[in-house]
């Protein structure tokens, strides 16, 4: 097998310093014309059925469509079905032009037009081949053969459009294969069709630019659009429409630099289905707008509705990483990026400008939940662990238990080599912190204040059941509970961390402390709810001694195993 890249040529750049669009920006949507029901249509497996289609155009109708090709009614039956189905039964709003598609031959047009009989507002595509590959290769015509085409298919147009006048009519052309045609030519034949169609006396003319296979950087084609806009006759008169292809994976840029160059529509598909690697979506391109502040005047914010329909239909799945659409497009499983969403969350406030690092958009506009945003598994850290607990269980823990939290879920993580859920972040808190060990819970407690601090008489044991009472003193609470476990126990327990909060009133406890107590090698760490801020503390240093006590016990008990 050769691999062998000498058999490519590199495709000529565009001789044009006086370009402009490198230097616009896109300020306001352009119009968009989505082709799901033709261009993708054509290049599923099974193709759509009438009923399938039905609630394809009702889908795309509802997100705001205004110009929605509907089929090829010369080429197929069930094209031709539809499109009387959508006439007949009055399913096309007042506002939407519906678009057919038609070879540059008479007896298709005709068809065509048969096709569109009652319709109120309809756009006629019709389309010859221009590139150097076709002429020479596939249709054997020289320019003036290929110019005469498409002139004679605009005459049949005109003339057909003509016995119906009830419809209000939009004519479009595509010199297909633009993109590989040398442009000097395209503008000629653009010109030919308009000298027939005569935009500037009221007709709708539409000239679409197709990269029919991307053969370019996107640039280029920007550069081959803006020779179009500056140069065509009418130009005011006419609107300048691109579908681009994603060959090379650069379908959305290359209308988006279309746009900057003059282009005034894009055709493309929802989730960006079609022939080969695809057309342009009308997703991503909408959605570019909305995260720069643009109103792309389609409501994406039933994203999961739309992707629904689309893979059910299609019967493709959408790629978990796809643009703004798919599963995993708004989840941070990285612990750096973890901590920096869930730090900018915190000051986000509604009404703001969205300023969140790694969510180019908000994905509540989409109809997701920020619980989908941080998920945990062994590359995540101390911040999508903490972020995961106040999300889903409203607990906010201190920096260093976040990072003792954070290396046991990750050890169970790269254990289980996936993703760790909150529930199990929330039972291995439960067990590992809050979990009160058996005999330590605490019963009761008295302070008094002292000449030499305090004095405390604390009651610890079962739920139910026996009590040990202990006694001590010390600066204060803890010191006193800490004296009185040094003394029964003969330990020296330092407190190395501690960390307590108030609770709102939407919850059974009023506190929550957070401890880390040293006993000789031992480190052992407690988190308690309770009443009060001093209940709190107390049960916690509990707890943290219960574990120290049962860690002592399990010592022996290994040793003679």
């Amino acid at each position: 097998m050769s691999f062998d890249h000498r058999k490519y040529a590199p495709f000529p750049t565009i001789d044009k310093p006086d370009r402009q669009w490198p230097s616009k920006r896109i300020e306001k949507a352009p119009l968009w014309a989505a082709v799901d029901l033709r261009d993708g249509n054509q290049a599923l497996i099974k193709p759509m059925s009438v009923a399938q289609k039905k609630r394809f155009f009702k889908l795309l109708v509802e997100l705001g469509y205004k110009e929605i090709e509907v089929g090829f009614p010369s080429a197929s039956q069930i094209d031709y079905d539809f499109c009387r189905a959508l006439i007949e039964e009055d399913l096309v709003p007042d506002d939407v032009h519906i678009q057919v598609l038609s070879q540059a031959r008479q007896e298709l047009i005709e068809r065509t037009f048969e096709s569109l009989k009652g319709a109120k507002k309809a756009v006629v595509h019709i389309y010859n081949a221009t590139s150097p590959t076709f002429r020479e290769q596939v249709f054997n015509v020289d320019k003036e053969g290929c110019k005469a085409i498409a002139v004679k298919s605009a005459e049949w147009v005109r003339d057909a459009a003509a016995k119906q006048p009830d419809t209000e009519w939009s004519f479009q052309y595509s010199p297909e294969t633009f993109s590989a045609t040398e442009t000097d030519f395209a503008i000629e034949v653009i010109d030919a069709v308009n000298e027939v169609w005569r935009p500037d006396q009221g007709q709708r003319v539409i000239i679409n630019l197709p990269a029919t296979v991307e053969v370019s950087t996107p640039n280029v084609f920007a550069d081959q659009v803006e020779l179009v806009h500056e140069n065509i006759r009418y130009r005011e008169h006419v609107l300048i429409s691109v579908h681009t292809h994603d060959d090379r994976g650069c379908g959305v840029a290359a209308a988006e630099l279309a746009v900057m160059a003059g282009a005034d529509r894009v055709e493309g598909t929802l989730l960006g289905n079609g022939e080969r690697t695809g057309n342009m979506d009308l997703v991503t391109a909408g959605m570019n707008l909305y995260a720069q502040g643009i109103d792309p005047e389609i409501d994406f914010s039933r994203m999961k509705e739309i992707r629904a329909l689309v893979e059910e239909i299609t019967e493709i799945d959408t790629h978990p990483r796809h643009p703004y659409a798919g599963d995993l497009v708004f989840t941070a499983f990285s612990g750096s990026h973890q901590d920096a969403i869930r730090k900018c969350l915190a000051r986000y406030t509604p009404g703001d400008i969205w300023r969140v690092a790694y969510l180019p958009i908000d994905p509540h506009d989409l109809g997701r939940r920020y619980e989908e945003v941080v998920r945990i598994n062994s590359q995540s850290g101390k911040g999508g662990v903490a972020h995961v607990l106040e999300r889903d269980f409203g607990i906010s823990l201190p920096r260093w238990l976040q990072q003792e939290l954070a290396m046991v879920v990750q050890q169970d993580a790269e254990e289980d080599g996936g993703e760790i859920t909150g529930e199990r972040i929330h039972r291995r808190f439960n067990g590992d912190y809050l979990n009160v060990p058996a005999g330590w819970t605490l019963r009761s407690y008295d302070l008094h204040r002292a000449d030499d601090g305090v004095r405390a008489r604390i009651s610890v044991g079962d739920e139910e059941g026996a009590t040990v009472d202990v006694e001590g003193r010390g600066e204060g609470a803890m010191g006193a509970l800490v004296d009185a476990l040094n003394r029964r126990h003969g330990w020296q327990i330092r407190v190395e961390a501690f960390d307590e909060y108030s609770l709102g009133d939407n919850t059974e406890a009023n506190a929550m402390a957070c401890v880390r107590v040293q006993v000789g090698e031992q480190v052992q760490s407690a988190v308690a709810l309770a009443a009060d801020t001093t209940a709190a503390a107390l049960q916690a240093i509990l707890s943290a001694a219960g574990r120290v006590a049962a860690s002592e016990a399990e010592q022996p008990a290994r040793a003679r195993a």
